[in-house]
C-alpha cells in the first residue's frame, strides 16, 4: 500500500504535533474505565486533529487553545493519579516544545495578503 503524502507531513511541527497525539493516546489507554467518556475522551479530542490542524496557518490559535486544553486535563489526570510521572513528564516535554515550533511558522496570508 502506497503511503499518502500530501506535503504538510514533511512539517516537523505537524510530525510532532502526530507523536503528542500519539503519547497521549498511549498514556489513556491506562485510565480508569469510568473516564472513559470524561478526561480520556477530552485528552484525545484535544491533542489530536486540531493539534495538528495547527501546523497550518490559519489554524494556530486553535492549535495553542488544543495544546492549553489537553495540558489542563493532563495535570488534572496526573493529579488524579491516572496518570505516571515519567508518562507526565514526557508529555509534559513533548507540550512544552509544540508553542515554539507553532510560534515560528509564517504568518497566514488571507487573499492573497501578508
Amino acid at each position: 500500500m502506497k503511503a499518502i503524502c500530501l506535503g504538510f507531513e514533511r512539517l516537523e511541527v505537524w510530525q510532532k504535533a502526530v507523536e503528542y497525539a500519539g503519547t497521549i493516546y498511549d498514556v489513556t489507554r491506562t485510565f480508569p474505565e469510568e473516564e472513559r467518556f470524561g478526561l480520556t475522551s477530552q485528552l484525545r479530542r484535544s491533542s489530536s486533529s486540531n493539534l495538528a490542524e495547527g501546523s497550518f496557518n490559519c489554524f494556530i490559535e486553535i492549535a495553542y487553545g488544543s495544546l492549553r486544553e489537553s495540558v489542563s486535563e493532563l495535570k488534572i489526570a496526573h493529579r488524579q493519579k491516572f496518570v505516571r510521572e515519567t508518562g507526565f513528564e514526557t508529555i509534559s516535554k513533548q507540550a512544552e516544545e509544540l508553542p515554539k515550533m507553532l510560534s515560528g511558522l509564517p504568518p497566514h496570508k488571507q487573499n492573497g495578503k501578508r
